[in-house]
């Protein structure tokens, strides 16, 4: 087993105990967040994984393949849209707010999120939102339409213009002709190169001072490699999740507990409040 040694005067977990370092320390802190399905499922969006993440009796890992589009893309698509409507009418949660929050505190951060939705662009603390390049969305972009043939694509940003859009049930590309296909990583793909090398480069730049692992079953093996690695061997690797998953071994923290209700403690003892 993997031994990470802790920083005991880094910050303090425990319940009820609020101890934030110094903000000039904060300022100087390194943080790396990985997020899956479970943040955004407090926010009504349902996972792939459990009894409410159906779609009209199909299993959505059936439907979020290459196979499933090629031989149904209407239906894929109508799964699509549904699932942009839902996103939508959704709204951050105080997970989401809590990662703002120390995304606009510590001096170098990087988001790395499984889910697809914008919720964690939309969502921002004290009117600050999450920058861009502070932010790996690892499986895609559930807004981005791109073309199943060439390099086309374009991002529905506004729900007027994707009415628009859809009006054609499976839209084609109109450089190519080719059908268009939503954003994303299916399953049996591989990740996108160029949010792989932003991953790693930030990795290479040096070890965290504290990895948040929230709302992730940990079951591709790249979060876990990627939250070992960054944490090295003097930092604090902390896990959020009500169930123990394959990450819970390598954690020098342990939260079992929804990210909704864990962040906003767990990261108001990481980052000194400004308001003090």
């Amino acid at each position: 087993m993997l031994h990470l040694a802790a920083r005991p005067h880094l910050f303090n977990i425990a319940r009820g105990a609020v101890d934030p370092p110094h903000s000039r320390y904060c300022l100087t802190m390194r943080v790396l967040v990985i997020t899956g399905a479970g943040v955004s499922a407090e926010s009504g969006i349902p996972t792939f994984r459990g009894k409410d993440g159906y779609w009209r009796n199909w299993d959505p890992a059936k439907l979020a393949t290459r196979t499933a589009f090629q031989r149904d893309p209407n239906l894929v698509w109508d799964w699509y849209r549904e699932r942009r409507k839902r996103i939508r009418a959704a709204q951050p949660n105080p997970a989401h707010e809590a990662i703002a929050r120390l995304a606009a505190t510590a001096g170098e951060f990087l988001l790395v999120t499984q889910n697809v939705d914008d919720l964690h662009v939309r969502a921002k603390w004290q009117g600050t939102h999450l920058l861009p390049e502070k932010m790996v969305q690892i499986h895609g972009d559930i807004f981005v339409t791109r073309c199943s043939g060439c390099e086309f694509s374009y991002t529905e940003e506004e729900p007027e213009k994707a009415k628009e859009r859809e009006q054609e049930r499976t839209p084609k590309c109109p450089d190519c002709g080719a059908l268009m296909r939503p954003g994303v990583v299916w399953f049996g793909e591989q990740l996108g190169s160029r949010e792989i090398e932003q991953v790693e480069g930030y990795l290479d730049q040096g070890p965290c001072d504290a990895v948040i692992v929230a709302g992730t079953t940990a079951l591709f093996g790249y979060i876990v490699e990627w939250a070992v690695r960054a944490v090295g061997k003097s930092g604090r690797l902390i896990e959020v999740n009500p169930e123990e998953t394959p990450l819970s071994q390598f954690a020098t923290e342990q939260i079992r507990e929804p990210a909704g209700v864990a962040l906003p403690g767990l990261v108001a003892s990481i980052v000194s409040d400004s308001s003090r």
